[in-house]
């Protein structure tokens, strides 16, 4: 049992409290039970007598629930400093660089991909993240995506199949998209979760997109896709039609992608990747016009070693609300319960009696500082499932 009171805000994320889009609470308790799970939440007048005695007081700070990353790709070999450089000298990124991190993958021991992803989760979780998602597609073989995900799976339940991410160079598109429908998935479905897509320029096209996700629909894997990252593509409106989880990327939108996402009511989520943006210096989503479409927007880190080389979700939300027209309170629904919904959850990304007990406690009053102070460390501590596992809560 863990009791705390004295939290300036409360962000539960609970719409049954009438509260606002967070359903905040000010100066506010919260109660953990012994299954880990929520058990009370309110102001903190209001705690029960019985937990009272033993509760600890954070003077004042705000908590809000643990970050859902719902878009990472940690499982990979070596990195690409040298391409970010270039890029940042003014070449054009195309998806051909993951390959570079293909080479480097399959030259890598399993010893040194699990202490990798090992570390980039745990810098991950430092920061706030206590749910993330992983894919592979940096091994781009047999072999090595079916290790990929066995690296994954040591480090989340979240595991995504992404085989598909671009041809490798020994390989034509339909031969490999045959692997990858084939003896790949085969290998690959027993450690994965989901089945991802890269469908844009330089990657696969719409119909090779179909054709992966139906492959992976038929052997029990939730679909996800990338789509419309780097120029105006039918990803979005395959996604749609195929009813994945997740249309990722989302950065060149027509009204009729919009629109079509708005019709799923939230059955397919938006995800937006503004660091992606960032460290590519390419135009950022336009999050405002999803979001007044009525979209359901999720915000993810995409951490890579090519394009977006950071697990920091407060940085995600920094840069969602100054370059994406979110409000604050849209930034933090979106990177937790938004994520959630990314990841059709729903005992997590909200701290409502029952929910799993993920959160942060911030280093302010109030979870508006993770925009208003970009680059901060705001997290003082993280409690995943009930049990503190990073910083401190007193």
């Amino acid at each position: 049992m863990l009791a705390i009171t004295g939290i300036g805000t409360l962000v539960t994320n609970d719409a049954s409290l009438e509260r606002g889009k967070l359903g905040l609470v000010k100066d506010a308790a919260l109660v953990v039970g012994d299954d880990n799970k929520i058990a009370w939440t309110g102001e903190s007048i209001n705690l029960p007598r019985e937990f009272a005695n033993n509760a600890i007081h954070v003077g004042g700070r705000a908590i809000i629930p643990g970050f859902v990353d719902s878009h990472t790709h940690l499982v990979f070999g070596g990195d690409r400093a040298t391409e970010f450089e270039a890029r940042m000298s003014g070449k054009t990124y195309t998806a051909g660089g993951i390959r570079t991190t293909m080479a480097a993958t399959r030259a890598s021991t399993n010893d040194v991909l699990v202490a990798n992803a090992r570390r980039l989760a745990s810098e991950a979780l430092h920061t706030g993240t206590t749910t993330l998602e992983t894919k592979s597609g940096y091994g781009l073989s047999v072999l090595d995506e079916t290790r990929s995900l066995q690296v994954a799976t040591s480090i989340t339940s979240e595991t995504t199949f992404l085989g598909a991410h671009v041809v490798p160079p020994e390989s034509t598109i339909d031969e490999y998209v045959n692997l990858v429908c084939g003896e790949m998935l085969t290998q690959c479905a027993p450690n994965a979760k989901w089945i991802d897509v890269f469908c844009d320029h330089g990657a696969f096209d719409v119909d090779h997109a179909q054709a992966i996700l139906s492959a992976g629909a038929h052997a029990g894997l939730g679909l996800r896709i990338h789509a419309n990252q780097l120029q105006h593509g039918g990803g979005v409106q395959l996604g749609v039609e195929m009813g994945v989880a997740s249309c990722d990327h989302c950065t060149h939108l027509s009204d009729a992608d919009v629109s079509a996402l708005a019709d799923t009511k939230g059955k397919t989520v938006a995800t937006l990747l503004p660091t992606a943006e960032l460290c590519t210096r390419a135009k950022f989503p336009d999050a405002r016009r999803l979001l007044d479409a009525g979209v359901t927007v999720a915000l993810a880190s995409d951490c890579n070693p090519g394009s977006s080389y950071t697990t920091s979700m407060p940085l995600v939300i920094s840069l969602a609300v100054l370059n994406m027209n979110m409000t604050c309170d849209e930034a933090l629904w979106s990177a937790t319960a938004g994520g959630a919904a990314a990841l059709r959850r729903t005992d997590i990304g909200a701290l409502h009696v029952g929910a799993q007990a993920d959160f942060a406690l911030l280093n302010s009053p109030s979870h508006i500082h993770l925009a208003y102070r970009p680059g901060v460390k705001l997290v003082d501590a993280v409690v995943r499932q009930g049990k503190c596992v990073a910083g401190s809560l007193a």
